[in-house]
C-alpha cells in the first residue's frame, strides 16, 4: 500500500511545466508555468515552503490530467476538482466559486461578477480576488474580462497574453477576447505551438 504524502508536483502542459499543491483536504494550489520548470519549482516552494515535492495522490494525479487536458482544447470545467478553502476570505470564496461556473468557451466580465455578487461597485474588489487566485486554471480566472471585452490582467507568466491564448484554445469568441492590442492566435496555430 503506497502512503502519500502531503506536497506538490509539477506537470508537463502545452505551457510549460504547472505545478500543483494538496493537503489532507484537497487541493491547495495550482501554479500556471513560469519562464521554465526551475522558476515554477520555485515559485511552488515559495508559495508553499511547509510542502516538499513528492508523488501525488490519485486524486491529485487525476486532476493534473484534466488541467492538462484543459490546456490543450478539451473541455472540462473541473468544477468537481476538490479545492482546500482554508485561509480563503469568504469574498475571495464567493468570487472563486462564481469564476468557477464559467464554462469553457464562455466569459463574463469583473462588472458582471460584482453584479452577480449582488453590487455593481465590486467590479475591481473582484479584479482584485482573481489576481490573488491560488487555484489557476481550476478556477478559470482567465475567463474574466474587462469592460468592452478587454483582456484586463493576468497574474500569470505572460499576462494577458497568455490569458488570450487560453481562451483562444477554450474556443472562445474571438469578438469577445480579441478588442485589445494584442493579436489573437487562431486556435489551429496554438495547438501546434
Amino acid at each position: 500500500m503506497t502512503t502519500y504524502c502531503e506536497g506538490f508536483a509539477l506537470f508537463d502542459t502545452r505551457y510549460g511545466q504547472c505545478g500543483i499543491a494538496w493537503g489532507a483536504r484537497g487541493i491547495v494550489g495550482v501554479q500556471l508555468p513560469e519562464s521554465d520548470s526551475a522558476a515554477t519549482r520555485a515559485r511552488m516552494r515559495k508559495r508553499f515552503p511547509l510542502l516538499h515535492e513528492c508523488i501525488p495522490p490519485p486524486d491529485v494525479k487525476a486532476a493534473m490530467a484534466r488541467i492538462t487536458h484543459l490546456l490543450t482544447g478539451g473541455i472540462d470545467d473541473l468544477g468537481d476538482v476538490g479545492l482546500d478553502w482554508h485561509g480563503i476570505s469568504d469574498f475571495h470564496r464567493r468570487v472563486y466559486e462564481l469564476a468557477r461556473r464559467i464554462l469553457p468557451g464562455e466569459t463574463r466580465t469583473y462588472g458582471e461578477m460584482a453584479a452577480e455578487l449582488g453590487d455593481k461597485g465590486l467590479a475591481r474588489a473582484v479584479g482584485q480576488a482573481l489576481g490573488l487566485n491560488p487555484f489557476a486554471p481550476v478556477v478559470p480566472c482567465h475567463r474574466v474580462l474587462a469592460a468592452g471585452g478587454k483582456p484586463g490582467g493576468f497574474s500569470a507568466h505572460g499576462g494577458a497574453h497568455v490569458k488570450l491564448r487560453m481562451l483562444a484554445v477554450e474556443g472562445a469568441e474571438a469578438e469577445a477576447i480579441n478588442s485589445g492590442s494584442m493579436p489573437l492566435f487562431p486556435r489551429e496555430a496554438l495547438r501546434q505551438s
